[in-house]
């Protein structure tokens, strides 16, 4: 896959000598994972360590990469620092990387990070009723297409696997099908996330994803889909959803739980220590074998 080549508003360069170094788009990133059925991964992130495991593992793997934040994430370090800390990162690989906002769900927080030197950006409205977020979604594709950047919008809702539903509750709040051809015939989103059994934060149970309704949407809607939620879902699941066309898989909890152990094994090994680059280069190593595990379940490897 080579990048260099890449032409368009949809990408963004920055100059480093003579080598071209890219922040690109979700959009521009998915063409070759559409076209040899991987999926890329898209890895939050909340401080510097973090971003640094996502990203040194990704160039270690030789894979193209998602760096995301959400609304917690800008509350918790700043929207200038988190963009700082990406841009950054990407004069130094050579790397595609894309840098996204999940779950955006004001105008007011999306256009602040269209201001900031975001490349992609999520509306999450899939809380309204069919025909007001196909309104809101089709309101910040015009203002985000207009600055070059990608879209990503939701359509269905995530539960808690400890949910006491019915079936026909779950089904009611899975994508359906042909509310997702209309709405990406009427919005013109980039990337579609739906909801076919995965959910937010940690599972209590084994997920069990309803990949016939996934195959049925990807040859409706005919464009990259994402699973949000993907965090202790089965591999062997994951692999069937990529073949079924799944582009972006998220990844948020996983890399938390990572985090935290590291700093826990670094803690019981040196119990009076109080170096925090000791204990942040620990919690560095167990997040990049997390990344690194989940880059070559997505099969997003070796394509540079």
């Amino acid at each position: 896959m080579t990048f260099s080549s890449l032409t368009g508003p949809q990408t963004i360069f920055l100059r480093k000598g003579d080598l071209q170094i890219m922040l690109v788009t979700t959009a521009e990133i998915f063409r070759d994972s559409e076209k040899n059925r991987y999926a890329i991964g898209a890895f939050n992130i909340n401080n510097m360590e973090i971003l640094q495991a996502i990203i040194e593992t990704a160039e270690e793997e030789k894979s193209p990469v998602i760096v995301a934040v959400s609304e917690g994430a800008i509350k918790y370090a700043g929207l200038e620092y988190l963009s700082a800390m990406v841009h950054i990162a990407a004069k130094k690989t050579n790397i595609p990387v894309a840098f996204h906002l999940d779950h955006g769900t004001t105008y007011d927080v999306i256009m602040k990070c269209i201001a900031n030197g975001l490349t992609s950006v999520m509306i999450d409205s899939s809380s309204m009723p069919l025909q007001e977020n196909i309104t809101t979604t089709k309101e910040i594709v015009k203002v985000a297409h207009a600055c070059g950047l990608s879209v990503e919008a939701e359509l269905g809702r995530l539960g808690g696997i400890e949910d006491n539903i019915n079936t026909d509750e779950r089904d009611a709040r899975f994508t359906n099908p042909d509310e997702a051809k209309t709405f990406v015939e009427q919005t013109n989103v980039d990337s579609l996330a739906i909801a076919i059994g995965t959910s937010h934060g940690l599972y209590k149970g084994t997920p069990n994803l309803d990949l016939k309704r996934l195959d049925i949407i990807k040859k409706l809607i005919n464009m990259p889909v994402v699973l949000h939620g993907a965090s202790g879902v089965p591999y062997d699941q994951i692999e069937n959803a990529i073949k079924l066309g799944v582009n972006k898989i998220n990844i948020d909890t996983d890399v938390r739980l990572a985090f935290t152990s590291g700093i826990k094994d670094f803690f019981s090994k040196n119990p009076e220590a109080f170096d925090p680059r000791k204990v942040c280069s620990s919690a560095k190593l167990a997040m990049k074998e997390v990344v690194r595990e989940k880059i070559r379940a997505f099969k997003s490897n070796n394509r540079l």
